[in-house]
């Protein structure tokens, strides 16, 4: 990651200056290196930059004026360019508006930084510590601000302070006892690493039920803050239950993604459904998700309100697709559904932007009942990598093929070969992953789409698939897919079985 300044100050001390641009390579350095974003944005962070901009306090008071309607002089202003939150890319399949640099290398513009010169040493006096310090602190916070991280929220605040007393550790610039804070974080995460069994105040399985295509994956997604479950704008893309694994100190939530309720007209769709109705009787808890975009609740959620009703579960209704919605759109939506139940709690979200997902998180574990841990707490799922790889291809086929085919297809997984490096100095310090996998369909038809004239559609899948793979694993990925034709096979027991989408869920 480079660091490109402007100086728009020409009456400031030089040599001032000079000493800033010294700190900034360090930040921008330990940024690519450090723990601050997931994969996918930590390998596009090698050929991104950032402009740091010095201006004078006339300058920065306009821009305060202009983009926050603020009219007043401050010390920073950020100014993201691409949408991020806390360090991961909330729609990593869009990509990056990637530029071109003076030798035509491809390159990603992270966005803008203000610093304010005068400000920042009127500051650095009034604190009593050095212009570098000051400086150094208030980059460190706006370079984090474009990589998504924000303090508005408690929550977020907690994470950002965390990540920033990190970069100024790392930079040579943190005060001592801000040193000591970071190595007490990091002890104090190493004891949270929690076995099974052990107490907890919150702790439980929830059910998340709703119609195909309303954004419970999207959701697990955003939570576990890793692509866990996959996600299509095609219906019925879940197909077994996947539980994600949220842990806190004193809390440990379950999340079962269930397959979305539909009217089966196979027998691998009655699996589905009957899943999603055994997650919701089975489970502590039941979080429904409607799309508030749709002012009255349909028949699939009458259904599941009704399971509810008859199981005397707990029920939290989340109204998703708020940032749809505008002004006071969901209140006609809530008040619909609450003639129907009695809801534990109804909270407005967005999963794809994340908006009161946090809220959402405190009401469900609030909602939860005190027990003992039930997986390590290091644990974010109980999916395995070779799942994972397999729904990671299946999403790829949905996302490239259209109409009938992608319902009548599966992935099997035949290899899974891990390969280290001669460098490694255990199990899990590989080099490589060898995948081959079956891509399995129900004609021969639907094999030649598949694989697509001259194998160019294959090729796509399976480029796409590999990005992702990697993403999820942290190493390079040798990726072979084949494609093979079995008739009928969505009501053939036998292959559902071969398939693992006929048997009994995990416990």
């Amino acid at each position: 990651m480079r660091i490109r300044t402007v100086d728009r100050d020409p009456d400031f001390p030089a040599e001032i200056k000079t000493s800033l641009e010294q700190i900034l390579p360090k930040l921008a350095d330990e940024l690519e290196s450090g723990d601050y974003t997931d994969i996918a944005l930590k390998r596009c962070l090698a050929s991104a930059y950032a402009v740091i901009t010095f201006v004078d306090p006339d300058t920065i008071r306009e821009y305060n004026r202009e983009e926050r309607g603020i009219d007043k002089v401050t010390d920073c202003l950020s100014f993201p360019i691409l949408n991020i939150n806390d360090g991961k890319l909330i729609d990593p399949e869009s990509g990056f508006d990637t530029e071109f640099d003076e030798d035509g290398n491809p390159v990603v513009n992270l966005g803008d930084i203000l610093l304010n010169l005068t400000a920042i040493k009127d500051q650095a006096t009034s604190y009593g510590h050095s212009f570098e310090r000051e400086a150094g602190f208030l980059a460190a916070h706006s370079l984090l601000h474009l990589l998504g991280y924000d303090h508005i929220e408690k929550r977020d605040e907690k994470l950002m302070i965390e990540k920033q007393k990190s970069l100024m550790v790392a930079a040579g610039l943190a005060f001592e006892d801000e040193a000591k804070d970071l190595e007490d974080m990091v002890d104090h995460k190493a004891e949270m690493a929690l076995p099974a069994g052990s107490a907890c105040s919150h702790c439980g399985y929830v059910a998340l039920l709703g119609r195909p295509n309303v954004g419970k994956s999207t959701l697990v997604n955003y939570i576990t803050g890793m692509k866990i479950a996959i996600v299509s704008h095609k219906p019925q893309t879940t197909r077994t239950n996947i539980r994600s694994i949220v842990n806190t100190e004193d809390s440990q939530i379950i999340f079962v993604d269930t397959p979305g309720v539909h009217k089966p007209d196979t027998r691998m769709g009655e699996i589905m459904v009957d899943k999603s109705f055994g997650s919701a009787i089975n489970s502590d808890l039941v979080l429904l998700m409607a799309d508030g975009r749709f002012d009255k609740p349909g028949s699939v959620e009458k259904r599941l309100i009704e399971l509810c009703r008859e199981n005397n579960k707990k029920v939290i209704l989340a109204i998703n697709k708020d940032d749809d919605v505008k002004g006071n759109g969901l209140l006609p939506v809530i008040a619909s559904y609450a003639e129907l139940y009695d809801y534990a709690d109804v909270v407005p979200i967005s999963a794809k932007t994340g908006h009161n997902v946090d809220v959402l998180l405190d009401v469900i574990r609030n909602n939860l009942p005190a027990g003992p841990r039930l997986f390590d707490s290091e644990y974010m799922t109980d999916q395995t990598e070779r799942e994972i790889s397999a729904e990671l291809i299946r999403e790829q086929v949905l996302h490239y093929i259209d109409q009938e085919v992608p319902h009548g297809t599966a992935v099997l997984i035949n290899k899974f070969e891990e390969r280290a490096g001669d460098s490694a100095v255990d199990e899990y310090d590989r080099d490589i992953v060898v995948i081959e996998a079956d891509i399995i369909c129900e004609r021969e038809s639907h094999k030649a789409i598949i694989i697509g004239k001259g194998g160019q559609m294959i090729k796509r899948i399976g480029s796409a698939a590999r990005r992702n793979i990697e993403r999820m694993l942290g190493c390079k990925v040798y990726l072979d897919l084949y494609v093979k034709v079995r008739p009928d096979w969505l009501n053939n027991e036998g292959y559902l079985r071969e398939y693992g989408l006929n048997e009994e869920d995990k416990e």
